[in-house]
């Protein structure tokens, strides 16, 4: 397994660690309006995607172009309701002691990706962690959901009695390029991840998911310097020190499923005869 995703001094949250995929990311928590933001220790380069050409395009997200891009560059969205429904089936069947279910049907093409457990009618954060690193989804979405759920270092491991108020989402990241000015994307569409040099001579890497700087209501350079006090920067920042930093945006697909809604998925393709893969014996359909 990878080394990585260190929780850095100043990282709110703290306890990123090392996963079997790769770097494991402690939850960006924009995504669930707790405190926003992941600090992370320098993960590896992710897939060279939708860059200038030459940009190393591999795998599926070089397919993913960007919208209204020409013949073969622009597919529909990959993320899917069954891909929430397949964490919450391997969260239930992990907490009540099931066998894990089987391998799903969605591809198993690989991503970087991130889960994240929300909780309540106020959808409180309750778990998120991810990598950078693209792993096979059947296997990274079995990993990251009991990761996240149990081993996110802010919250308690989580229990049975919170299932039927939680909510997954998944997000898959995609469109990684590099680029040259840190204002040169766009909030609302962008995720980005920095590289910078701290004040003791340390390369740091910080990163919020796309959501994040729009519902922080932040312009880009609030975002900017949130991510480097995130990143641990202690320093005064000044428009120099920004110009030095080093910026991938990146875009994701996110997909959210409430436990009720998981239910009904269910049990909707239970009765189609087990439309998706077969599903673990719940005592929701005996």
């Amino acid at each position: 397994g990878g080394a990585g995703g260190l929780s850095l001094p100043g990282a709110i949250p703290p306890g990123a660690a090392a996963a079997g995929g790769g770097p494991r990311l402690n939850g960006l928590g924009g995504l669930a309006g707790g405190s926003p933001g992941c600090a992370l220790s320098p993960p590896p380069r992710p897939p060279g995607c939708g860059g200038a050409p030459g940009a190393g395009l591999s795998g599926p997200a070089a397919l993913l172009g960007s919208p209204g891009a020409g013949p073969g560059g622009c597919r529909k969205m990959v993320v899917s309701a069954e891909m929430c429904c397949f964490c919450f089936d391997v969260l239930y069947c992990h907490l009540y002691g099931y066998q894990p279910p089987r391998s799903p049907r969605f591809t198993n093409d690989p991503y970087p990706l991130f889960v994240t457990w929300k909780i309540g009618r106020d959808k409180r954060l309750r778990g998120c962690i991810g990598t950078f690193s693209a792993m096979n989804l059947h296997s990274g979405l079995r990993e990251y959901t009991l990761t996240s759920a149990l081993k996110d270092s802010r919250f308690p491991p989580m229990t049975r009695d919170e299932l039927p108020r939680l909510f997954c989402s998944v997000s898959l990241l995609t469109n990684f390029e590099d680029v040259c000015d840190y204002l040169d994307w766009e909030v609302g569409v962008h995720g980005i991840r920095i590289e910078f040099i701290n004040e003791k001579g340390s390369k740091r890497t910080a990163t919020y998911l796309p959501e994040v700087a729009k519902e922080q209501g932040w312009d880009h350079i609030q975002t900017i310097d949130s991510l480097l006090r995130k990143g641990g920067y202690k320093a005064p920042i000044t428009n120099d020190f920004r110009k030095t930093i080093k910026l991938t945006r990146y875009r994701s697909e996110k997909m959210t499923v409430s436990y009720t809604e998981y239910l009904a998925h269910r049990q909707h393709h239970h009765f189609q005869n087990g439309i998706g893969h077969t599903l673990p014996p719940y005592n929701h359909y005996s």
